[in-house]
């Protein structure tokens, strides 16, 4: 592709608007709405979001996980603990993450400082899991190279042949960011887009709209 085609990609947002009354005063009452907004539209994995980490020099990396859970102590998501985003988030424990729903010309940002989620949280997350999840968490050495993949196959099927389902293996859990700052983005006309922005003072949000 020609650097001018992507140059001249457009695409007009006339969805709506997002004005401060109708964002209120609670920015999980806000990402609750636009939530379901997100699931009966028929987006794919509305609950997925791009999550940035950083080495404790500031090296940043970013990947797709998935949303596991959203109430007033923060948004919980499960991953290796061995992972590259889990050694980062052991030398630097905070976190941003967007939620790009760009069929509906909005996304929504928030960040904050991680923890892992209770050990009791991520047993009964993984106990709900299929069971062939469970076994890949158990298997998986998650962001270290492997030979290929016959050699993964070999992995899973030695932690299927351990029973490897049947319990969460220490290497594997939640975290829980703990939000300090929402971003609630509504496209708009000319670019000229909504940005209301939410931030954490004590034990209440002080709610502000930014410049597009």
């Amino acid at each position: 592709m020609d650097s001018n085609d992507l140059a001249a990609m457009r695409h007009e947002y006339e969805a709506g608007g997002l004005s401060e009354a109708e964002a209120g005063d609670d920015p999980y009452r806000l990402f609750d709405r636009w939530m379901v907004d997100a699931m009966t539209s028929g987006l794919h994995e509305p609950n997925a979001m791009v999550l940035a980490t950083a080495t404790a020099d500031g090296r940043p990396s970013v990947r797709t996980v998935l949303l596991k859970g959203m109430d007033e102590r923060g948004a919980v998501f499960y991953t290796n603990y061995e992972s590259r985003k889990g050694r980062e988030l052991a030398e630097n424990p905070r976190a941003a993450v967007v939620m790009p729903w760009h069929p509906l010309q909005r996304q929504v940002r928030f960040e904050g400082e991680v923890q892992k989620a209770e050990p009791i949280e991520s047993d009964s997350y993984f106990m709900a899991r299929p069971e062939g999840g469970r076994i890949s968490a158990a298997a998986s050495p998650q962001s270290r190279p492997v030979s290929d993949r016959a050699a993964l196959e070999r992995l899973w099927a030695e932690a299927q042949a351990r029973g490897a389902a049947d319990r969460r293996p220490e290497h594997w859990g939640g975290y829980r960011i703990v939000i300090d700052t929402f971003e609630f983005w509504q496209g708009r006309r000319n670019r000229f887009h909504d940005r209301i922005r939410f931030r954490r003072v004590g034990d209440g949000w002080v709610r502000d709209r930014l410049a597009p």
